[in-house]
């Protein structure tokens, strides 16, 4: 199996370059979607950010309602460092288990885990990766999307952005830079480039693995699997 680490500030195409290596044949684990599922009804996560955060965080139907927590954690970061004390230890045992998953459904599989604090997973130990893929775009262009595809305002917006890490701190992981402040042709062009590199180096992995027994059963007498 071969791992990348995807990552991105908000609006910065990370989403695009994901779908675009799905396509491709990756397996995509997406963190959001996890953490998604850590806080769906009835889960100890959701229980908790309500004691927290109060039922006004809760739709009608007793989902969480994600617009109003926004809210409150992207304006006051004690806040935020609340939810996620609550939500990443369940994120982070729901990766595990699905990049095993993986692994063991395809032991040659290339995965793509998708997420946005790919820092504090590197330094909580969650996950060795093979290949980290920084999606790149300049905070103008990342707040003009904000604005016009999601209806934020410029103040949310770069409320959004200061919430995060920042991009020097994200280029600083990277082994590849997609930029992505051009054209979508020219994003998919180096996300294709990055696949390429990818299948190569897994090939590479499964040489050595092969090699590797055929050596042990030469030198112990056993038959290699």
């Amino acid at each position: 199996m071969y791992l990348i680490g995807l990552t991105g500030g908000i609006a910065s195409g990370k989403s695009t370059v994901a779908k675009r290596l799905a396509s491709l044949g990756a397996v995509g684990i997406d963190a959001d979607q996890l953490a998604r599922e850590v806080v769906e009804p009835g889960t100890p996560g959701l229980a908790a950010i309500a004691t927290e955060f109060g039922d006004a965080i809760l739709l009608a139907d007793g989902t969480l309602n994600r617009p109003a927590l926004g809210a409150i954690i992207f304006s006051d970061p004690n806040r935020r460092e609340r939810l996620n004390a609550i939500t990443h230890p369940a994120v982070r045992r729901l990766t595990r288990d699905r990049v095993a998953a993986a692994g063991a459904a395809d032991p040659h599989a290339i995965v793509v885990y998708d997420v946005p604090l790919l820092a504090e997973a590197i330094a909580g130990g969650l996950v060795t990766f093979d290949l980290i893929v920084v999606v790149h775009a300049d905070a103008e262009v990342r707040i003009e999307r904000m604005v016009e595809l999601r209806g934020l305002t410029r103040e949310e917006a770069t409320h959004r952005i200061a919430a995060q890490a920042s991009d020097a701190d994200r280029l600083a992981l990277a082994d590849v830079v997609i930029d992505n402040n051009g054209t979508i042709d020219a994003t998919l062009a180096q996300v294709d480039a990055v696949w390429t590199r990818a299948c190569a180096a897994e090939a590479r992995v499964a040489e050595a693995r092969v090699a590797e027994a055929r050596g042990v059963e030469a030198t112990d007498g056993t038959r290699a699997p």
